[in-house]
């Protein structure tokens, strides 16, 4: 085999990777602002509102009563909109159900070039419907607050201000002494919610209901590189099923319904995440349905509890809404982390992403945090390269030979391949001895595209000069013109390939690598120009060391 063959297997490698993005029919989603309604404004239309259920009366036992359904027919008036405020969230509850309709993150920009407008997640917005509902399910509608209830709020605005947490608490009352308050709890720099129903049954009679949370999402197609794709869609966790995506083409053609305990579901985009954890305490339901106006509703709801008269009862779960920040993730369930998805390699992606914000911890840039990484990661890989490059210098030294056998034989490719084997054989060269330490780095390779694709530490973060968003590809194209003439020095050090054909391919790859790139993310492009050159410095020290040794 041509020592030229360990560059044409990492160009086939992330070829086959980027076609296989490609392949992906559904474009990722990429945040854009939306305006926040007003605290007190109505948000109640004529319309129905996607999502809202209904129910049919049913004999009061626990194991009937109903669980969320179709969408409402009527929508009461008189709601209006609670905004909550912290440091990192801009929130608005409808006092109707007390369901999240819009979340701005304060600390997240939609751009650079437009640092006012902040991303949107949850949005009423047609085009892009994405609400978080929560609530409890009785007998009938009437006995307990769904998600078509409607509050009370004491205020209709609540700022963190100077304290650590705040609560929002939204009233309801029953006909039957019963009555719930709806209790949001919000902290200092966190994107999780504390959702509680404190149910007070001042009644005469024993009360029953469960809780269910559910998200409801419009899907909608966004542009980007077939060379970025990221995974837009449904997920959820089990102990059973492990991380599993659920997409809405699953939602077509069948529903969700699973039971599990210590579960969570999610709604995931690039760099963001909506996530449901129910308790983990109870056996949960988890499902899915598909509502009209093209729009998906995912959620869960636990089992039904009875609260005796002259008792109370809390329901309890947490709603996560913002960055896939892995510290935070995991402080909510030890397993939310998945929702980065670094897909197969994840065995591999996970140390890596840890040493990588180690360093960032120390060094306080990421673009210099992924130079010092690869610094270490080749230094791990320092003997196999070695091994491969001594290979290529051997071959390279008996490149005229090669050459010479090739214009004795002409066309005769099985006596070429028999004297081209016997050079081998006399002189202890191993033709695979270039290919194989290759291969084995490869994975690696692979598992940093995806741990620097899914870091929203990346977003917006600045390196040097130019460089202001490394999850960006470089408006310049001044890293991807520096990976193509390091990729055409490497070709320079190897031995040539001693078909003209092979030859021409060659010449080609860095022009194609070059392209490329030109859409990558400026930290990816970054990474492969250090590894280039420090490639190209051990190469060129092993390689002068064999030539002057000769």
């Amino acid at each position: 085999m041509d020592s030229m063959r360990p560059i044409l297997f990492v160009a086939l490698a992330f070829i086959c990777l980027m076609l296989y993005q490609a392949w992906q029919a559904d474009n990722g989603p990429k945040p854009v602002e939306t305006s926040m309604p007003e605290a007190g404004t109505s948000t109640v239309s004529g319309s129905p509102v996607p999502g809202a259920t209904t129910t049919t009366p049913v004999e009061a036992t626990m194991s009937d009563i109903p669980v969320p359904a179709g969408p409402a027919t009527q929508v009461e008036a008189g709601t209006s909109i609670v905004r909550v405020k912290t440091d990192v969230l801009d929130i608005a509850i409808d006092t109707r159900g007390g369901s999240i309709v819009d979340t701005a993150l304060p600390t997240y920009p939609v751009s650079l070039d437009t640092p006012d407008k902040k991303v949107h997640l949850l949005t009423r917005d047609e085009n892009r419907y994405f609400v978080s509902q929560s609530g409890l399910m009785g007998t009938t509608p009437e006995t307990a607050p769904g998600h078509e209830a409607v509050y009370t709020s004491e205020q209709a605005l609540y700022a963190l201000g100077n304290d650590d947490e705040i609560k929002v608490i939204l009233k309801w009352s029953g006909a039957d002494g019963v009555s719930v308050n709806k209790v949001f709890t919000f902290k200092r720099g966190s994107f999780a919610i504390e959702v509680e129903h404190q149910v007070t049954n001042a009644g005469s009679a024993s009360w029953a209901a469960r809780d269910y949370q559910q998200m409801i999402r419009a899907e909608y197609e966004q542009k980007q590189s077939a060379f970025m794709y990221t995974y837009m869609g449904g997920a959820y966790y089990t102990p059973e099923d492990k991380f599993s995506k659920f997409d809405y083409d699953d939602m077509k053609d069948t529903n969700l319904s699973i039971d599990s305990q210590a579960g969570w579901f999610a709604m995931l985009q690039h760099y963001f995440v909506g996530s449901w954890v129910p308790a983990t305490d109870q056996q949960n339901h988890f499902y899915s349905k598909v509502l009209e106006r093209n729009r998906f509703m995912l959620g869960s709801y636990g089992p039904a509890v009875t609260v005796q008269p002259g008792t109370n009862h809390t329901f309890a779960s947490n709603f996560y809404i913002g960055p896939k920040l892995q510290k935070e993730l995991e402080a909510l369930n030890p397993n939310l982390e998945l929702v980065r998805d670094y897909g197969w390699l994840a065995v591999i992606a996970k140390p890596m992403y840890w040493v990588l914000q180690k360093i960032n911890d120390y060094v306080g840039n990421w673009g210099w945090s992924i130079i010092i990484f690869t610094i270490l990661l080749k230094l791990v890989f320092y003997k196999l390269s070695e091994t491969s490059y001594k290979s290529m210098a051997r071959m390279r030294k008996f490149t005229p030979r090669i050459q010479a056998l090739k214009d004795r034989y002409g066309d005769d490719k099985q006596r070429l391949q028999a004297a081209m084997m016997e050079i081998y054989k006399k002189e202890k060269i191993n033709p695979m001895g270039g290919c194989l330490p290759m291969l084995v780095q490869i994975p690696f390779f692979i598992a940093l595209y995806w741990v620097l694709l899914e870091s929203v530490e990346l977003r917006q973060a600045p390196w040097i000069f130019w460089i202001k968003d490394l999850s960006l590809q470089d408006p310049f194209y001044v890293l991807p013109a520096v990976m193509g003439i390091s990729m055409f020095i490497q070709q320079k050090l190897n031995p040539a390939p001693p078909d003209p054909m092979q030859a021409k391919i060659m010449q080609m790859l860095p022009i194609v690598f070059t392209i490329f790139f030109i859409f990558f993310p400026a930290g990816l492009v970054l990474y492969w120009v250090m590894n280039n050159i420090l490639s190209i410095s051990q190469q060129y020290v092993i390689t002068k060391s064999i030539e002057a040794k000769d």
